[in-house]
């Protein structure tokens, strides 16, 4: 796996593309007008779409239908020496459509303890939870 990083203006705008040729954009988010997300926001980005793919990978071979699938990913940074790592990292999974809960629990369960390398790749420094919500109902 290998990625590209080119900076795109006098400022600190980069463009990172992968191997297909898709990208995204990062910038200094502290900055006014910066066009693309912060490093650590795209780390957040990363932890729920490693996650997403899991758990809609895991319902769909249950064939459950899945009408809305959201994740809300906040992370909880703190000091040390001149870097703000990530200390906790919270993930809610959002779904809606004809899934049972315990699947849907079942799911984020596995994606966290055996599939999503993201996480495995935070986890032995940043604490990850995370909560499952299908049609407005917390599990």
């Amino acid at each position: 796996m290998k990625i590209t990083l080119n900076r795109i203006n006098d400022d600190f705008l980069f463009e990172c593309t992968n191997a297909q040729g898709n990208s995204i954009l990062l910038d200094n988010t502290s900055q006014p007008g910066a066009k693309g997300v912060s490093p650590m926001e795209s780390v957040l980005m990363a932890v729920a779409g490693c996650s997403g793919i899991d758990v809609v990978s895991i319902l769909k071979k249950q064939r459950q239908d899945i009408k809305s699938f959201q994740a809300e990913v906040e992370g909880e940074r703190v000091q040390v020496d001149e870097a703000k790592p990530f200390k906790s990292i919270n993930v809610k999974f959002l779904l809606e459509g004809e899934i049972d809960p315990k699947k849907a629990l079942k799911a984020a369960e596995l994606s966290f303890e055996k599939y999503c390398s993201v996480s495995k790749t935070l986890e032995p420094n940043v604490e990850i939870g995370y909560e499952v919500y299908v049609n407005g109902e917390k599990i």
